[in-house]
């Protein structure tokens, strides 16, 4: 667009038939917003690709608004001297770039900054490509980067092809990625107890999706795959080498799904440190304890160590304290009675029933471990164990029963 160019698009903003379009533009806006409100519904996914936290910052409203803005321009160009359209449509181009970019990366990256950088970055490259479209500046720009070329082995490659397959990638990478986060929000939804399986089969999707987006986009910037044979060979000798744990954590977390000898929720001790698996990663395990502390647990570890699950067959775990009665003291209806209190305990189980041995003559009375059972071990151990002091407390204050304490003579001579 030459400046006379510009000149004359300028005075055609400001005719009469600029008003008709503009018009029919801010329908096609309005049209737009009115389908994606029907079709998202008063509920939704706020996380959603399609729809975003609102309906304008989703990809549906810049697809209908930019679709519509087509059909409108190829029927008023036969009409009207097009104006206002000329602008809009690149506008539109570039918030459809923009939305997609942003969406997606937020729902594949949710917790990573340097999205937010990508996201920053796609946004000014965008607008400023939409600037260099409107002015007519954009065409020149390319030619002049065609004219830069360098020879690569038997191909000539300019800046142009470049630029251009970088873009063309960037828009592969990103429907790959948007197909993987979609798929792995409905595995992930799913009803059923194999969670697992199901995250594994998340994980196992997004990584070949990627592998397959990558290749396409290599192929959209021009790059022969062929080529990477010898590339394909050094990361193979650098995994062998450097990146061993790393792939041996990988290879770990593929396996741990597979075989499911721990799951999300189980009750696990790892290293000394015991909580509950809340999620398991392709290259580590996250346990959460109940006190809230979370350990970050590297998938080779709970292959080559030893781990204690108390979730794995069977989620019951058997639980014990120990009191001691004086000397004296008639113990075995008193065991009797313990049992049934402590059977009497929320959380305790009444199958197996709670058992009352005695198990030691100590030096200051008679010791006598009582042995329970709970099934949710993830609901924590220590207050059940209080629970049941205190019903043994209170039984044996009922009873009169004596607790001994130590009793030391001193003689002095």
């Amino acid at each position: 667009m030459t400046g006379d160019e510009l000149a004359y698009l300028g005075r055609s903003l400001l005719t009469p038939s600029a008003l008709t379009e503009l018009g029919v533009f801010f329908g096609c806006v309005a049209l737009s917003w009115v389908v994606v409100r029907l079709v998202r519904g008063a509920e939704f996914d706020r996380r959603s690709i399609w729809f975003g936290r609102t309906i304008v910052d989703g990809v549906l409203f810049p697809v209908l608004a930019l679709v519509l803005a087509l059909i409108a321009r190829r029927l008023l160009q036969d009409i009207l001297p097009l104006a206002v359209f000329r602008l809009v449509v690149p506008i539109l181009v570039s918030l459809l770039v923009i939305r997609l970019t942003v969406r997606v990366l937020r729902v594949a990256f949710p917790e990573s900054h340097l999205m937010r950088v990508v996201e920053r970055s796609v946004s000014w490259i965008a607008w400023g490509a939409m600037v260099l479209w409107v002015t007519g500046v954009l065409p020149v720009v390319l030619e002049e980067l065609d004219q830069i070329q360098w020879k690569m082995g038997g191909t000539v490659i300019s800046v142009r092809n470049l630029i251009e397959g970088v873009v063309s990638a960037v828009v592969v990478m990103m429907v790959a990625l948007w197909i993987a986060s979609a798929v792995e929000t409905r595995l992930l939804q799913g009803t059923g107890g194999n969670l697992s399986l199901r995250k594994m089969a998340a994980n196992a999707l997004r990584a070949l999706l990627l592998f397959v987006g990558l290749m396409f986009a290599l192929t959209a910037a021009g790059i022969d795959l062929t080529a990477l044979g010898v590339l394909g060979g050094a990361i193979g000798v650098g995994i062998g080498f450097g990146l061993q744990k790393l792939a041996s954590n990988y290879v770990s977390g593929f396996v741990i799904l597979a075989e499911r000898s721990v799951r999300i929720g189980d009750m696990v001790m790892v290293d000394g440190f015991e909580g509950r698996i809340t999620d398991i990663n392709t290259r580590y395990t996250v346990i959460r304890a109940l006190s809230g502390k979370e350990s970050i647990v590297p998938n080779e570890m709970l292959i080559t160590q030893r781990v204690e699950n108390s979730s794995l067959a069977d989620p019951k775990v058997l639980l014990n304290t120990v009191v001691q009665v004086a000397y004296g003291t008639d113990v075995e209806p008193l065991m009797a009675a313990v049992g049934a209190a402590v059977g009497a305990v929320p959380r305790v189980l009444s199958d197996p029933v709670p058992a009352v041995r005695l198990t030691s003559f100590a030096a200051d009375g008679l010791e006598l471990t009582v042995f329970f059972w709970i099934a949710d071990p993830e609901s924590g151990s220590a207050n059940v164990r209080s629970d049941v002091n205190l019903a043994i407390l209170r039984l044996l204050n009922e009873r009169g029963v004596e607790i001994p304490f130590p009793q030391r003579v001193v003689r002095q001579g």
